[in-house]
């Protein structure tokens, strides 16, 4: 897969996520919503999962994880999608011929 894979993804998603997304919560979830919307007084329950978002979304990007999984799934970082162009692309490197290792350092 690629960064172009990636973006296509990316879009695809979202397209779906414009739709209302509702989500089924377990007891344990509703029991912490409820314990985080009383204690935090939201103006929307809404408000709080979009914090929640956020911050799995930033603590995901801190630790590498989601560079792992984009490097796992896309062959690409969180950077390299930001910037839209490969490493490879930013540097140059992909502008060369491979090199051939036999014949390397013969003149």
């Amino acid at each position: 897969m690629s960064l172009d894979d990636l973006n296509e993804d990316v879009q695809d998603t979202y397209r779906t996520l414009e739709d209302e997304l509702s989500v089924s919560l377990d007891r344990e979830t509703q029991n912490e919503l409820a314990l985080l919307e009383a204690a935090l007084e939201p103006e929307e329950t809404d408000e709080l999962v979009r914090r929640a978002i956020h911050m799995l979304f930033q603590s995901t990007v801190e630790t590498g994880k989601l560079d792992f999984q984009l490097r796992s799934g896309y062959d690409v970082t969180y950077d390299e999608y930001l910037s839209g162009m490969t490493f490879e692309e930013m540097t140059g490197a992909d502008q060369y011929p491979a090199m051939d290792d036999e014949r390397r350092y013969q003149f």
